[in-house]
This record gives C-alpha cells, structure tokens and sequence, in this order.
C-alpha cells in the first residue's frame, strides 16, 4: 500500500511539474477576462492585438451574446505559433499580425475548416482554404516627428530617406527605430517581403546599422517614442497603430513609401484545440462581417477591408496568404536572412 501511495504522489509530482513547465514556455503580454454571466459559455481569444485596442470590438460582441465571458490573451506572434502549435492551448480564435506564422499554423493542421456565409463573402486574396482569414488591410509606414526633421525635405522613398541618413548621420544618430526581427513575427515578415521586393532595403539596413538603430518588439513602442521625441523615425511602423495617435493630436507625421508600401493582413483563424469551436466561429464570422462591411462602426479598431483602394494605388504591396509565405520560415533560410539582418544592422 505504502508503495502505491508513493507511485500516486510520485505521479502527481511529475503531472504537476509538466503543467508547470507548460505554462512557463508561453509567455503572455497582458490578459484580460470580460465577465458575463456565472456559469455561461466563454470565449477564449489569443491575440496579438493589445487589449485597449480591441476591447470595444469584444465589448459589441458580448451586448450580442451577453452571457459569454471573453478571455482575452495578448501574446507576441511567435508565442502565439508556441502556445497553439508546440503546447496545443486551447484557444477558441487566434488573431495575429504575423501573416506567415498563421498560414503555417494552417499548413501543419492547427487550424480547423469553417465555411459560412461571412467567409463565403470574402475576396479569393482573403481566405485561404477556409482556415485563414484576413480582417485587415494594414500598411507598414514611416513614422515621423516633424520636428526632427525641421529644415529637411520628408523622405517619400527609401532611397530619400538613406541619402537623409546619410548626409546627416548627427542628427540621427541613435534616433532611427525598427523592429528587431530576431523576436517579431511581424517585423520578420516585413522584412522579408522588403528584401523581396527591393534591393534597396538592404542598403537601407547597412546605413540605419551604422547610425545605432533602435530595435523594438512592436508598433506601439516605437510609435510611442517617436512621439516623445526619443526616435525621429520609426521604420515599417504599422499605420494603423500610428493613425489613431496622429487624430488624437500626438506629434507625428504617417508617410506612405511612394517606391512601394508593404500592406499587412491581419489573420484569424479557429484552432484545432477548443474547448468552444462553435462560440469561436460565431466571434469570426461577427468580425469578418464588421470589417469587410465598407463602413468600419466606431467599435472596429482597423481599417477597413477594401479590394478597390488597392488596386488605384499602385505602390501598394498586399502581402498574399499561401504557400510563398512559408519559403522564410524554413530554419536555413530563416537563420540566413536573419544573419545577413544582424550583419548589416547591428554591427
């Protein structure tokens, strides 16, 4: 008897060490639970959307279904890919910048099939296999404080603005901010789809490298300190982060790259694993139907999905779910760019 106690605390032991090390391999930004009724029904959403800024989009969902508690998780794109596809968590919808990490996550079956009049509605360009989804169209900017650049022309090129880093190495000296993409998904992506498109980012990375480029996480931050004064540019900023800051009176300057501007979608998509599948392609289809709905309510926090604004700009780059986003993410390739990145910014 003696024995079999110890082999059930033993047991324990070990069960209690694996959540444990379960829950320290995924690392959460900030974590919300909007309440509802005890007892009801609850949505359990990993995003990388900060929660102040999607909070009244879960709040419109919750006066439709008002007793659904939302459990909302903020995680960085490559915890998000850790927590659904490495520790298998069960999240209802997962929502992400990182346009690759969900169409791999898609590709290696952790994302479940749902077909309905919402996604039926979509553009080709917009839903992948019926697992991956696009709810946003969102372009990667230069952000600016006009007054660092007082008595300059504002660069509208890449190439405009290396001949400005270049003849003015003082003034932007340690001022210069872009992601790191050793640790953003999204920053990773932008990358590579500049790489992709022109030579001129890696020029651009080699004299942004020698000016001590300031390496950020995420949009916000480097919105955040552009606006403060402490960079006078940030590099690939997400512009629709930076918009609502620009209205608000914030002071910063939103250029679209005139030689090509990368435009991001945002992605969801419903996880293999849930505990609620059928709540989590309700709260899908209430999304795909508010953004593609022409005329964004005041509760959706993003531009708009809009097929005609992309083809009467030409500049625009809509980055395309499939297959070709999974080329960088092959570990040699992926270790190859990101050497030749580290090569050119942070030497």
């Amino acid at each position: 008897m003696r024995f079999a106690h110890l082999a059930r605390i033993v047991t324990l032991l070990a069960a209690l060490a694996g959540v444990s090390g379960r829950a320290a391999a995924f690392e959460i930004e900030a974590h919300r639970v909007f309440e509802a009724a005890p007892g009801g029904p609850v949505l359990r959403i990993l995003s990388t959307t900060d929660i102040e800024i999607f909070e009244p989009m879960l709040l419109e969902f919750q006066r439709r279904f008002p007793e659904t508690t939302i459990d909302y998780t903020v995680a960085s794109s490559t915890e998000v890919m850790r927590a659904l596809r490495d520790e298998e968590r069960a999240f209802d919808v997962a929502l992400s910048s990182a346009m690759d990490l969900q169409t791999k996550l898609a590709n290696d079956g952790m994302a479940r099939k749902h077909v309905s009049e919402a996604t039926e509605r979509l553009a080709d360009w917009a839903n992948w296999r019926d697992q991956v989804f696009a709810f946003t169209q969102e372009p990667a900017t230069f952000v600016i404080s006009p007054a660092a650049f007082e008595g300059l022309e504002l660069p509208r090129t890449r190439q405009a603005l290396i001949t400005l880093l270049r003849d003015h190495p003082e003034r932007f000296r340690d001022r210069v901010g872009t992601y790191d993409i050793r640790t953003s998904g999204a920053g990773y992506l932008f990358a590579t789809q500049d790489a992709r498109t022109s030579e001129t980012y890696w020029r651009l990375m080699e004299v942004m490298g020698g000016l001590g480029t300031q390496l950020y996480c995420c949009s916000g931050e480097m919105i955040s300190d552009v606006a403060e004064g402490r960079l006078a540019i940030a590099y690939n900023a997400l512009g629709s982060y930076a918009l609502p800051r620009q209205q608000a009176g914030e002071p910063i300057e939103i250029i679209l790259p005139e030689d090509f501007t990368t435009v991001m979608l945002r992605l969801a998509l419903l996880p293999t694993h849930s505990d609620s599948p059928e709540l989590g392609a309700a709260f899908v289809d209430f999304l795909l139907e508010t953004a593609w709905s022409g005329d964004a309510p005041q509760y959706y926090p993003f531009p708009t999905v809009d097929s005609d604004s992309v083809a009467e700009m030409s500049s625009l780059r809509p980055i395309r779910i499939g297959p070709g986003l999974l080329v960088y993410l092959d570990a040699l390739k992926r270790q190859g760019f990101v050497d030749a990145w580290r090569d050119a910014l942070t030497r």
